[in-house]
């Protein structure tokens, strides 16, 4: 009986040095992430956002924009400012989302590569 507690407590001591290992590569594979991308500080997000801001708000300003000069050169039932403002934001938002996918992607794979160079 307790040739088989015995083993059970040294199966256990193994899981949890296992555990722990694997918690300690976690942390260290972060940092070392971390220290790589140093640079991107807090600036660097501001940054991101703005430039999302403006990917968004061009397209937005320049249906405005068209749809104005419309509306005032031809008569229409329909107001083609507010027709081209939503498209152009809907134009905005599709292009910030394809750019914030694209960064995402970006940072994963060098986030995978770094793990692998890690290893």
């Amino acid at each position: 009986m307790s040739d088989l507690t015995e083993n059970t407590q040294e199966k256990q001591e193994e899981d949890a040095r296992h555990k722990m290992l694997r918690e300690i590569e976690e942390k260290q594979s972060r940092k070392v992430y971390a220290r790589h991308t140093k640079h991107q500080s807090t600036w660097f997000g501001l940054g991101m956002m703005g430039t999302i801001g403006w990917t968004v708000a061009i397209p937005t300003l320049l249906g405005v924009a068209l749809g104005i000069w419309i509306d005032a050169h031809w008569s229409s039932p329909i107001s083609w400012t507010l027709t081209l403002l939503i498209g152009g934001l809907l134009m905005g938002c599709v292009n910030a989302w394809l750019w914030i996918d694209r960064e995402q992607k970006a940072m994963e794979r060098e986030r995978a590569e770094e793990e692998r160079n890690v290893e």
